[in-house]
């Protein structure tokens, strides 16, 4: 499978997610900064992703800070403090910056190869746990072939390759159990009408976008058998921080009698905070709601209420499922 994101001649190359779907282009970014940047506009997103850019990102800090053969630490401790805070809520990031960081010791060498070791252990951490919540769907759902409900962007784009949730819809359409994809447009950025689809139709997956608003009124219809969705952070009880618009689709899960199954890599887990109510919520910018392809959609001056993410409570997940197996 096609690499969303790759290190070369010193270089993070990753796919502009902000150029898609019309067009497929790469960033070859060089410095701390533009790799801050592209995760900050959202170019290189999806919380594997981000965990992986920001390791590399690490590595090019730890490179260019060598004085005398020794590498500054309280530079590159800087600039990975720097990278860590670009996006606050996805628990991957800090986790793959501060492996790196274990590392410094050694020096540059020392930090790129624990960087490119989280690189190339992705798609395998991917395909396990994709495997483990497939299983499980097929130990849920009777219902052959199935109609799957997804929110955001969480395949191959949002990882290194193959994917979490939208990985585990793969593993399913591979073996022919999937009659068709539902997902949301997932505001503000849309990442699923014009990631997610891209990606299902790269794939071959029959699909159908909604509007955020409509997930809900899909599953009280009784057109759905199950969601799948990713994370960016699961906290020691089990509740769950993804992309805004997630906690309506538990809900009328719930009320569905629908599985509703989180698929991540264990890096998403984060023993440290207790519940949901302790993790810090990223806001967006208003222009993200305000304007519409750069045109106002809504009058100037507008309050605007712009998480990124909701969290949804552990007791309206059916399953919380890595590549080690179902987590609690």
């Amino acid at each position: 499978m096609a690499r969303s994101l790759a290190w070369e001649d010193g270089s993070v190359v990753a796919v502009d997610q902000c150029a898609l779907p019309n067009d497929y282009r790469e960033l070859r970014l060089r410095t701390v900064d533009e790799v801050i940047d592209a995760i900050k506009r959202l170019a290189i997103r999806g919380a594997p992703a981000i965990g992986v850019a920001g390791a590399l990102a690490v590595a090019i800090s730890a490179d260019l800070h060598v004085v005398d053969g020794r590498c500054d630490a309280d530079a590159v401790r800087a600039d990975a403090r720097r990278i860590a805070d670009s996006r606050p809520t996805a628990v991957n990031l800090s986790w793959a910056v501060d492996r790196v960081l274990a590392h410094l010791d050694g020096g540059a060498p020392a930090v790129l190869a624990e960087a490119l070791a989280i690189l190339s252990e992705d798609e395998d951490r991917n395909r396990a746990a994709a495997a483990n919540a497939a299983d499980l769907v097929l130990r849920l759902c009777e219902r052959r072939p199935l109609r799957l409900l997804t929110h955001c962007n969480t395949g191959r784009l949002a990882t290194v390759a193959w994917g979490t949730a939208l990985g585990t819809i793969r593993t399913l359409a591979e073996a022919g159990h999937v009659e068709e994809v539902l997902f949301g447009e997932t505001r503000p950025l849309l990442q699923g009408a014009r990631l997610t689809a891209w990606e299902l139709a790269e794939a071959g997956i029959a699909h159908r976008l909604c509007v955020d608003s409509a997930g809900p009124a899909a599953l009280a219809a009784g057109m759905v058998d199950c969601v799948l969705v990713g994370a960016d952070r699961v906290c020691a009880n089990g509740d769950v921080a993804n992309k805004i618009g997630t906690y309506s689709l538990a809900l009328a899960a719930r009320r569905a009698s629908v599985p509703f199954i989180v698929v991540a890599p264990v890096s998403t887990l984060d023993p440290t905070l207790a519940t949901g109510a302790d993790i810090e919520i990223e806001q967006r910018s208003a222009d993200e709601v305000t304007l519409f392809g750069g045109v106002a959609a809504a009058p100037a001056g507008t309050a605007v209420f712009n998480p990124a993410f909701d969290v949804t409570p552990a007791d309206l997940i059916t399953a919380v499922v890595t590549e080690q197996g179902i987590f609690g």
